[in-house]
């Protein structure tokens, strides 16, 4: 499957260059770009939720999708237009289909169940995305159908990459591109570890972080 279309900047940074501009969580974006036509944000911790970075993406009509739980962080920054969700909300915007997930720890205080963050399943041009969010290999993520992943494996805020490796062997996803680690928190070497771990199976892993 054809990934060139896909840039994770850093973290949890991503970046789709599809008919729409789609951005999930910039962070430390560097130049003003100003291309996104919409920008998912998963949580509100600052390597996610990281305003300047946001600036330098949208535009006038760039629309938002957020955690309702952030609907008052998210309306201090001026959007053609607001989507707040819950977990496993489904909606149709602009020709995408959107679905949330409950992003979560199971055993840390980081990512309380109760703060109802999200992972994003995003369909477009019959290609499905997950973006999982900061989460443990918690049990909703195995119902989870998609084509390309995107799965956080640096551990201490999230799984680690061998969390994420029992997990990713319960998924019905053709591609994995392993994303929070080899900066803030995980060794560069996770991204080699989780392909490695993962060799016998038929899903692909494929690394866009670069260190």
């Amino acid at each position: 499957m054809n990934t060139d279309n896909i840039i994770v900047n850093t973290q949890s940074s991503i970046k789709l260059s599809l008919d729409k501009i789609i951005y999930f969580d910039p962070y430390k974006i560097e130049d003003n770009i100003n291309d996104a036509d919409i920008i998912f944000i998963t949580h509100n911790h600052y390597d996610h939720m990281d305003k300047e970075s946001i600036m330098k993406v949208k535009n006038d009509n760039t629309i938002i999708v957020a955690p309702k739980s952030m609907e008052d962080v998210i309306n201090e920054i001026d959007f053609k237009d607001y989507v707040f969700l819950n977990p496993f909300d489904k909606i149709e915007l602009d020709g995408i289909s959107i679905e949330t997930i409950s992003a979560y720890n199971i055993n840390k205080k980081f990512h309380p169940r109760e703060n109802n963050w999200l992972g994003y399943i995003v369909t477009v041009n019959g290609i499905t995305y997950y973006v999982a969010g900061d989460t443990d290999a918690v049990k909703e993520i195995e119902d989870v159908k998609c084509d390309i992943a995107f799965i956080p494996i640096g551990g201490h805020f999230t799984m680690d990459v061998n969390e994420a490796t029992e997990l990713i062997k319960k998924m019905d996803t053709k591609v994995v591109i392993p994303i929070h680690y080899g900066s803030i928190i995980g060794n560069t070497t996770d991204g080699k570890t989780l392909k490695n771990n993962l060799s016998g199976i038929n899903i692909e892993i494929i690394e866009k972080l670069e260190f």
